[in-house]
């Protein structure tokens, strides 16, 4: 066995222990599927990642990407995280404030913004769900139809049932029934929109007729523009504390259908005591970038 430097990290916060943890093993050089399949089970984190040389030029470096139950070809939350453990590691990337990670699912872009990383959104493919196969989520997750505003089926390289629902406090209140989640054989992210941004509009007129409500206006907290959870049982996830990917095809799926603004925070974890935050923007040219913060929370090496 060879000590190989390793970190965890807590993504999607600036605030260690309040996002969704990340376990990096910055050389993976000479391990096998089985090694790395049985840290990531050993980890037990949602995502366990491994640090490899890039094969392809124009990359900075490869990764790949393992649950407790298998590989995905991309994540979110791993690829913010092992960009921040490389870049910590002392390394640089080619082009400037650009990063270009290798995985399974391609060339991601990743882009620097002061200490905050973000990614760009894989590519997305959408349809309509089955009724059958809607019916049998809305049954897992105790919704009646009337709470479903829409849904649809996102692949991004990861895929999910994502749905919409009426509010951010429907999405708060679920208690999903996991072993039937787990039987359906496909992981479900659902979002609500806070009842406070369909009052928007109000706090904008108000904002524009004095000196003061302006004040107040710039000196509001953070505005959270939506609410997700995402139940992961078939990959033996129950609820994953925060999520990249969903969170990538959520924006591409609702900014491009109109339920939500080109820039906007989304919010994931609380129910896990969690305070993950995602920072979403559509660029002029319609590519999607999903940020977040990270921080390290555990430094040193592993044995593998």
């Amino acid at each position: 066995m060879t000590a190989r430097p390793f970190m965890q990290l807590d993504v999607f916060t600036n605030t260690p222990y309040a996002g969704n943890p990340l376990a990096v093993v910055l050389d993976g050089s000479d391990l096998d599927d089985a090694a790395m399949q049985g840290f990531a089970r050993w980890t037990h984190l949602s995502e366990t990642t491994f640090l490899l040389p890039p094969t392809r030029p124009e990359a900075d470096y490869r990764v790949r990407i393992f649950t407790p139950g298998g590989e995905l070809p991309f994540a979110g939350h791993p690829t913010l995280g092992t960009c921040h453990a490389w870049l910590a590691s002392g390394v640089r990337p080619k082009a400037g404030d650009r990063i270009v990670q290798e995985c399974k699912a391609g060339l991601v872009a990743i882009r620097q913004e002061h200490d905050r990383l973000a990614f760009a959104a894989p590519p997305l493919h959408r349809s309509a769900p089955s009724p059958t196969l809607l019916a049998r989520a809305a049954a897992a997750l105790g919704l009646k139809a009337q709470q479903i505003v829409a849904a649809q089926v996102l692949d991004n390289g990861p895929v999910w049932l994502g749905l919409l629902l009426k509010d951010a406090d429907t999405v708060l209140a679920l208690s999903p029934n996991h072993r039937e989640l787990k039987e359906l054989g496909l992981k479900v992210g659902v979002a609500g929109i806070p009842a406070i941004e369909k009052d928007e509009s109000v706090l904008s007129v108000i904002s524009r007729s004095n000196r003061e409500a302006r004040a107040f206006a710039r000196s509001t907290p953070e505005q959270i523009a939506l609410e997700v959870r995402a139940f992961a049982a078939p990959i033996d996830v129950d609820e994953d504390p925060v999520t990249g990917s969903l969170n990538a095809s959520l924006a591409q799926w609702l900014i491009a259908d109109g339920h939500l603004p080109e820039r906007y925070l989304a919010a994931q974890g609380q129910c896990l005591g969690r305070a993950g935050r995602v920072h979403v923007e559509r660029d002029p040219a319609g590519q999607v970038w999903v940020g977040g913060d990270s921080v390290v929370c555990i430094e040193g090496s592993v044995r593998l």
